[in-house]
């Protein structure tokens, strides 16, 4: 489970959580300049609804590559 292809898919998807994570603070922020109340709501929760999303799964990720470092570093180490 722990190759170099499972690392490099971890990092990437981590890379696109990051950039998720960015995407919708710069729509959180955009969406103060807006005129339109109806549109401002709108922008405000989707923008909020993308940094949540992102930001679990960065989470999510990085949770699980720690879990199968200390994994793999506890087998490394008992069969020494």
């Amino acid at each position: 489970m722990s190759g170099i292809f499972w690392w490099i898919r971890q990092i990437v998807l981590i890379s696109l959580g990051f950039f998720f994570l960015y995407y919708g603070v710069a729509l959180l922020i955009s969406s103060y300049g807006l005129n339109d109340p109806y549109t401002f709501i709108m922008t405000f929760f989707a923008s909020n609804f993308i940094i949540l999303i992102s930001a679990t799964l960065i989470f999510g990720f990085a949770y699980r590559m720690i879990a199968v470092y200390r994994q793999s570093k506890n087998n490394d180490s008992g069969s020494k």
